[in-house]
Protein backbone atom coordinates (compact mmCIF):
# COMPACT_ATOMS: atom_id res chain seq x y z
CA UNK A 1 0.00 0.00 0.00
CA UNK A 2 1.49 3.24 -1.13
CA UNK A 3 0.12 6.58 -0.01
CA UNK A 4 3.23 8.58 -0.89
CA UNK A 5 5.19 10.41 -1.59
CA UNK A 6 5.35 11.22 2.11
CA UNK A 7 7.57 13.73 3.86
CA UNK A 8 7.61 15.93 6.94
CA UNK A 9 5.66 19.02 5.93
CA UNK A 10 6.01 21.01 9.13
CA UNK A 11 6.33 21.01 12.88
CA UNK A 12 3.68 23.12 14.61
CA UNK A 13 4.77 25.11 17.66
CA UNK A 14 2.19 26.70 19.96
CA UNK A 15 3.05 30.27 21.02
CA UNK A 16 1.22 32.90 23.03
CA UNK A 17 2.39 35.56 20.53
CA UNK A 18 3.93 34.93 17.10
CA UNK A 19 6.20 37.97 17.36
CA UNK A 20 7.81 36.69 20.58
CA UNK A 21 9.41 33.78 18.72
CA UNK A 22 9.85 35.01 15.15
CA UNK A 23 13.32 36.50 15.62
CA UNK A 24 14.87 33.11 16.53
CA UNK A 25 13.67 31.40 13.35
CA UNK A 26 14.83 34.38 11.26
CA UNK A 27 18.25 34.38 13.00
CA UNK A 28 18.53 30.66 12.31
CA UNK A 29 18.22 31.47 8.60
CA UNK A 30 14.76 30.10 7.88
CA UNK A 31 12.71 31.93 5.25
CA UNK A 32 9.63 33.59 6.75
CA UNK A 33 6.43 33.33 4.70
CA UNK A 34 5.03 36.47 3.11
CA UNK A 35 2.02 36.73 5.43
CA UNK A 36 0.33 35.25 8.47
CA UNK A 37 -2.95 33.41 8.02
CA UNK A 38 -5.96 33.22 10.30
CA UNK A 39 -7.64 29.80 10.11
CA UNK A 40 -11.04 30.61 11.63
CA UNK A 41 -12.21 26.98 11.83
CA UNK A 42 -9.24 26.09 14.02
CA UNK A 43 -9.10 29.39 15.93
CA UNK A 44 -5.47 30.02 15.11
CA UNK A 45 -3.14 32.47 13.39
CA UNK A 46 -0.26 30.75 11.61
CA UNK A 47 3.18 31.95 10.51
CA UNK A 48 5.39 29.61 8.48
CA UNK A 49 9.17 29.47 8.14
CA UNK A 50 10.77 27.31 5.37
CA UNK A 51 13.90 25.30 6.01
CA UNK A 52 15.28 25.98 2.52
CA UNK A 53 14.65 28.06 -0.56
CA UNK A 54 11.50 27.32 -2.57
CA UNK A 55 13.59 26.24 -5.62
CA UNK A 56 13.10 22.57 -4.76
CA UNK A 57 10.64 20.37 -6.68
CA UNK A 58 9.14 19.25 -3.37
CA UNK A 59 8.04 21.80 -0.79
CA UNK A 60 10.68 22.27 1.90
CA UNK A 61 9.92 21.27 5.48
CA UNK A 62 8.69 24.15 7.61
CA UNK A 63 8.21 25.41 11.13
CA UNK A 64 4.69 26.69 11.84
CA UNK A 65 4.12 29.05 14.75
CA UNK A 66 0.56 28.83 16.06
CA UNK A 67 -1.05 31.68 18.01
CA UNK A 68 -4.57 31.14 19.37
CA UNK A 69 -7.30 33.59 18.43
CA UNK A 70 -8.97 32.84 21.78
CA UNK A 71 -8.61 30.85 25.01
CA UNK A 72 -11.25 28.24 24.04
CA UNK A 73 -9.54 27.26 20.77
CA UNK A 74 -7.46 24.08 20.45
CA UNK A 75 -4.19 26.05 20.61
CA UNK A 76 -5.49 28.23 23.45
CA UNK A 77 -6.34 25.09 25.45
CA UNK A 78 -2.98 23.52 24.57
CA UNK A 79 -1.12 26.58 25.87
CA UNK A 80 -3.18 26.68 29.08
CA UNK A 81 -2.49 23.00 29.75
CA UNK A 82 1.09 22.57 28.52
CA UNK A 83 2.53 26.01 27.76
CA UNK A 84 4.44 26.94 24.60
CA UNK A 85 6.10 24.16 22.62
CA UNK A 86 5.72 21.54 19.92
CA UNK A 87 2.02 20.94 19.36
CA UNK A 88 2.02 18.68 16.29
CA UNK A 89 4.05 17.06 13.52
CA UNK A 90 2.60 17.20 10.00
CA UNK A 91 3.32 14.78 7.17
CA UNK A 92 2.38 15.55 3.57
CA UNK A 93 1.07 12.51 1.72
CA UNK A 94 0.14 11.73 -1.86
CA UNK A 95 -3.20 10.05 -1.05
CA UNK A 96 -4.74 11.49 2.11
CA UNK A 97 -8.16 9.82 1.77
CA UNK A 98 -6.57 6.46 1.02
CA UNK A 99 -4.25 6.76 4.01
CA UNK A 100 -7.12 7.74 6.34
CA UNK A 101 -9.09 4.67 5.21
CA UNK A 102 -6.01 2.46 5.68
CA UNK A 103 -5.39 3.81 9.19
CA UNK A 104 -9.05 3.36 10.17
CA UNK A 105 -9.05 -0.23 8.85
CA UNK A 106 -6.04 -0.91 11.04
CA UNK A 107 -7.60 0.41 14.26
CA UNK A 108 -5.93 3.81 14.37
CA UNK A 109 -8.00 6.46 16.15
CA UNK A 110 -8.55 9.55 14.00
CA UNK A 111 -9.73 13.00 15.01
CA UNK A 112 -10.79 13.63 11.39
CA UNK A 113 -12.19 10.70 9.43
CA UNK A 114 -12.60 12.99 6.40
CA UNK A 115 -10.14 15.64 5.20
CA UNK A 116 -10.94 19.30 5.95
CA UNK A 117 -9.41 22.62 4.94
CA UNK A 118 -6.42 23.87 6.89
CA UNK A 119 -3.88 26.65 6.46
CA UNK A 120 -3.05 27.51 2.85
CA UNK A 121 -6.30 25.83 1.76
CA UNK A 122 -4.59 22.44 2.05
CA UNK A 123 -6.74 19.42 2.86
CA UNK A 124 -5.72 18.04 6.25
CA UNK A 125 -6.72 15.49 8.89
CA UNK A 126 -5.49 14.77 12.40
CA UNK A 127 -4.59 11.43 13.99
CA UNK A 128 -5.42 11.17 17.70
CA UNK A 129 -2.37 11.13 20.01
CA UNK A 130 -3.75 7.99 21.71
CA UNK A 131 -2.75 6.04 18.58
CA UNK A 132 0.67 7.63 18.02
CA UNK A 133 2.42 7.40 21.36
CA UNK A 134 1.23 10.81 22.52
CA UNK A 135 2.07 12.92 19.46
CA UNK A 136 -0.64 14.83 17.60
CA UNK A 137 -0.04 13.96 13.94
CA UNK A 138 -1.44 16.08 11.15
CA UNK A 139 -1.67 14.64 7.65
CA UNK A 140 -1.77 17.02 4.69
CA UNK A 141 -2.64 16.24 1.07
CA UNK A 142 0.19 17.11 -1.31
CA UNK A 143 -1.54 19.65 -3.53
CA UNK A 144 -0.07 18.36 -6.79
CA UNK A 145 -1.32 14.84 -5.99
CA UNK A 146 -5.00 15.73 -5.52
Amino acid sequence: MKFGPIHIDHIGIAAHDLDDHTSFWNLLGLHQGEHDEIVEEQGVTTRFFSTSSPKLKMEPSKIELLEPTGQDTPIGKFLSKRGPGVQQVCFSVGDLKGLLNHLTENGIRLIDKEPRKGAGDKMIAFVHPASTGGVLVELSQIQDAQ
